[in-house]
């Protein structure tokens, strides 16, 4: 079986980063919301869009990529797993949600957009050519290198 979803949005809002238990023992968590948006043509030639809202948990070191460098309107590539969680309201009805838990999460967007600029660290896209800056330890370890994405995929799966 396979669980994978792969998305490239803009957040919605500044990401919530909590503890579960206390701040020493333990784990970071952060959760945001991003919108991913879809366009295309109607019958009629009119360009149509639809947005899709999807709730992103993310967990430890990368929880903390994510309060460092994400905020409201920062574009994020990110692959995690689909996740349904339940529990009773304080009614007693049962209540359903489904989240992305991510596992990968890499920062996208224009030089003037990434909240990264703020820190002064450019991702490897961001950077004039000839020029390097490197960004902190903690921060290459945390982020995989840009994703391919390929649009052309050499098998024949109809899938």
């Amino acid at each position: 079986m396979i669980n994978k979803v792969i998305l490239i949005g803009n957040v919605g809002q500044d990401p919530e980063v909590r503890y579960t238990g206390d701040a020493g023992n333990g784990a970071k968590v952060a959760t945001l919301r991003l919108a991913t948006t879809e366009r295309y043509r109607d019958r009629n030639g009119n360009l149509q869009e639809h947005t899709e809202w999807h709730s992103v948990v993310v967990w430890r070191n990368t929880a903390d990529v994510v309060e460092k460098y994400v905020r409201k309107g920062t574009q994020l590539y990110i692959e995690g797993r689909l996740r349904t969680r339940s529990w009773d309201d304080q009614n007693g009805n049962k209540r359903y949600t489904t989240e992305v838990v991510a596992d990968t999460l890499q920062l996208l967007g224009r030089k003037q957009d990434s909240a990264v600029q703020q820190g002064g660290y450019q991702t490897p896209a961001q950077q004039p050519y000839g020029q390097q800056q490197h960004a902190p330890q903690q921060f290459q370890q945390q982020v995989p290198a840009s994703p391919v994405i390929d649009d052309q995929p050499d098998d024949d799966l109809p899938f």
